[in-house]
């Protein structure tokens, strides 16, 4: 099983305070991806531990979770014990990871930020 390192920085957003974007803005997923990009369910349930997260911004310090998931839900967990702080991602399970591809994420405020994928690279 292959695992990847994914970085999604913030994309344009009109009508936020990033309506022009924000490269220092992004999350660091490592993450299981079939050959065509998505997540790779299989591959997670045997590496689920190895599946972090990473959000970072200049104005905060940087926050380290894991990829979770719940069903058919899959969502970045910062806290085993409080389900207050999962960051939901729009349809997470159905997206491609590939650079040029969006992804949705819900922020703290329940605010949906786009962010533009800009780097995918196997991990050895």
């Amino acid at each position: 099983m292959n695992l990847s390192r994914v970085v999604m920085r913030l994309a344009r957003n009109p009508g936020t305070e990033f309506s022009g974007g924000d490269d220092r803005r992004g999350y660091a997923l490592t993450a299981p991806l079939t050959p065509d990009g998505m997540l790779d369910a299989e591959a997670y349930a045997k590496a689920r531990s190895e599946c972090v997260v990473r959000r970072f911004a200049p104005d905060e310090d940087a926050a380290d979770g894991r990829l979770a998931r719940r069903g058919n839900r899959w969502f970045f967990d910062y806290d085993d014990g409080d389900t207050a702080d999962d960051e939901p991602v729009h349809r997470l399970g159905e997206h491609r990871f590939a650079v040029g591809e969006y992804v949705t994420v819900t922020d703290e405020d329940g605010r949906p930020l786009t962010y533009k994928v800009v780097e995918v690279q196997p991990q050895d």
